[in-house]
């Protein structure tokens, strides 16, 4: 297709007028027959890349995604644009619903499903009777053993990719360093000479950055961030039950609309929060990183972290949840000396012991009481694979300094006095392309004051305080 003929097409089932930086390239790329590797800044319009290109291709577009609540949101928004030939297949469903599904898979243009439901023999199966015409990984760091969010069923999609017949392939991300980018094309068996990299700037220079280092003191900076800033807001938190307690504390002592939403929460719970929050009738949301992916809410004005990122990718992913409406907004990271225990603890979540894989090796199998166990996942895809022993133990040790390395970049970017977009942006090897005196707290103290609410929300418990008071507390003057 020509580029008048895909815009009649973009404006026919999307009603815009003209495509983002990047969605043109990765499609047309798409359309030669080539697997694409598209990285584009959060916010910037992915979904369109594989949707557009699975129209234009026709036939069968499949779509792995890792987050229930993505497919959810990514399904319905397609049933609203008017198309009546999109699923979601995962556990959600009953078992009936699964097998009507599959009976008719042919009868569907867009099937989005999770990792775990394709590698299912028997589903896996049904898709191998189906001519895919393309084959999308969303949010495809999950992939990679060194990003944020790895999902040990996604080191098989390579695998499925070849028993589906290697299928022309999209991978989609907004944050991926070089290493990160190998690792998903390794995994995925992308050759080179048919693969195009669609990769641009994950600098979102709209969204500010601020950071502050607290002195035991944030639940009242908390308070005075939400009452004093525009609103919408995300505040993000590494723990579930810190989450509970803040949101607890803000509808105590504030008159904002707060809700808590983590892993959890009830499903219909889940749902109608989401609801709730694009529909305005939210104004904060306290949340972990279970929240976001599937949320496409064009205005929110602040994301705040409670809690350190283990990452400058989810770092830059979470903040990248705000300002999709192009209007500035601000990113606040809160720091309080000892935050960096919480990411070392849960790090060791995500990755096998030597002591785990030494058992896997040994008994050739993942022992029965590991059976569900996600780090002996990771061990038995090394084993089944061929690597040897020693190679696993090596990736442990690096998984771990990796790890180690990416914690103590979060630490020196809050404690640096350079601009700290450009020491976000040389994380990923990227420079600054431009600066401007509302770029972050280090180019500007004032920061914040370019974010007051024009009608200010009294706190209950500083109703007496006017703006100028607020501000001068926020900014410690």
């Amino acid at each position: 297709m020509d580029t008048n003929e895909l815009t009649n097409l973009l404006s026919e089932k999307f009603q815009f007028a003209s495509f983002r930086l990047g969605q043109e390239e990765a499609i047309q790329e798409t359309l030669k027959g080539n697997d694409t590797l598209v990285l584009l800044p959060t916010g910037s319009g992915k979904s369109v890349c594989y949707q557009m290109a699975g129209y234009a291709l026709g036939g069968l577009t499949v779509i792995v995604s890792p987050l229930l609540s993505l497919m959810h949101d990514q399904v319905e928004k397609m049933k609203q644009q008017g198309e009546k030939r999109v699923v979601a297949l995962n556990s959600m469903l009953t078992y009936q619903e699964k097998t009507a599904i599959l009976k008719r898979l042919s009868a569907y243009q867009f099937i989005f499903i999770s990792p775990e439901m394709l590698l299912q023999e028997n589903v896996l199966r049904k898709f191998r009777q189906e001519n895919i015409s393309l084959f999308v990984i969303d949010e495809a760091h999950c992939i990679s053993q060194w990003g944020i969010d790895f999902r040990p069923e996604y080191l098989s999609l390579g695998t499925v990719r070849s028993k589906l017949g290697f299928p022309t392939t999209m991978a989609l991300t907004a944050t991926a360093t070089e290493a990160i980018q190998q690792d998903i094309k390794t995994v995925l068996g992308m050759k080179k000479e048919t693969t195009s990299e669609i990769v641009y700037s994950m600098d979102r220079p709209e969204i500010e950055l601020m950071t502050e280092i607290c002195q035991r003191d944030k639940d009242e900076r908390i308070i005075n961030y939400v009452n004093y800033l525009q609103k919408p807001g995300i505040i993000y938190f590494s723990s579930k039950k810190m989450a509970q307690s803040v949101s607890k504390m803000l509808k105590d002592k504030t008159d904002l609309a707060v809700e808590v939403y983590h892993a959890d929460v009830p499903s219909e719970d889940k749902v109608k929060i989401q609801q709730q929050f694009l529909d305005d009738e939210l104004q904060v949301i306290c949340a972990t990183s279970a929240f976001g992916m599937g949320v496409d809410k064009q205005n929110i004005r602040f994301v705040i972290h409670y809690h350190l990122p283990a990452n400058p990718e989810s770092y830059l992913q979470e903040i990248g949840r705000c300002a999709r409406d192009g209007k500035a907004s601000l990113a606040i990271l809160l720091y309080e000396p000892g935050d960096e225990r919480i990411p070392l603890y849960l790090q060791a979540d995500n990755f096998p012991s030597k002591e785990i894989i030494h058992q896997i090796y040994m008994e050739r199998k993942i022992p029965h009481a590991l059976i569900e166990n996600v780090q002996a996942q990771v061990g038995w895809y090394y084993f089944s694979n061929h690597f040897t022993l020693e190679e696993a133990y090596d990736r442990v040790d690096q998984y771990s300094e990796t790890k180690q390395q990416q914690l103590q970049f979060m630490l020196d970017f809050i404690r640096t006095a350079d601009c700290k977009r450009k020491t976000l942006l040389a994380y990923f090897d990227e420079t600054i392309k431009s600066n401007s005196n509302g770029c972050c707290s280090s180019c500007n103290e004032q920061l914040i004051a370019h974010f007051k609410e024009t009608k200010m929300v009294k706190s209950k418990a500083t109703v007496n305080e006017n703006w100028q008071f607020v501000m001068k507390k926020l900014l410690k003057l």
